[in-house]
């Protein structure tokens, strides 16, 4: 069956969206497209067909990540085990913004925020905030099922991501970290979520 203009097949999408974390990672967001499509062995024109732009590139890459850390909100089981559903988050929040690629991306976010702002901003909407965002209404549903004591979800999400970090991210971006034990990060993120559970009990 041919494919719909535009469209690519899924091995191809997450070479490109890995090689634009690695390139923009090494060379800022100045990276052209032409380097991260040689990374990703494909023409620049396949990206462009694809994504239209590096700032939707960008906005990709970010979403990507989101889906990634929230996915466990989305379990079959995750309405009736939310302290489950929120150490699993929590550990995909760690390795994602602790993992090489996420620390040289965020690197390079900072890096490059006043030379382009909107692309900063953008980084912001799509993937922390809307991370947290997507954590908010999970809770939201919680509250409105009398599992969790969270009147103001947004808050609370705010809260949970922030005993998760803590200090780590400014850590690893420093240089004074540079590797978290799967263990380790586990212990984190489970005693996050049974402290948050005690926190917000109905």
């Amino acid at each position: 069956m041919p494919r719909v203009a535009g469209q690519i097949d899924v091995a191809k999408n997450e070479a490109i969206l890995d090689a634009a974390v690695e390139v923009m990672s090494e060379r800022g967001f100045n990276a052209s497209l032409d380097q991260i499509a040689r990374r990703a062995r494909v023409s620049k024109q396949t990206i462009y067909n694809h994504y239209g732009s590096k700032a939707e590139l960008i906005r990709a890459l970010t979403e990507r990540r989101v889906r990634e850390i929230t996915a466990s909100l989305g379990a079959p089981d995750a309405a009736a085990n939310p302290e489950k559903a929120l150490t699993d988050y929590g550990r995909a929040l760690l390795g994602a913004l602790l993992s090489p690629r996420g620390v040289g991306l965020m690197r390079v976010a900072m890096a490059g925020a006043a030379d382009a702002p909107d692309v900063a901003r953008a980084m912001y909407e799509h993937g922390t905030r809307a991370s947290r965002a997507k954590l908010a209404r999970f809770l939201e549903a919680e509250h409105a099922a009398g599992r969790l004591d969270a009147p103001n979800p947004m808050r609370a999400a705010e809260m949970f991501g922030g005993m998760v970090i803590g200090s780590l991210q400014m850590a690893f971006m420093l240089g004074a970290m540079d590797s978290l034990a799967p263990a380790e990060a586990d212990l984190m993120a489970a005693e996050a979520a049974r402290r948050f559970m005690r926190a917000y009990a109905v």
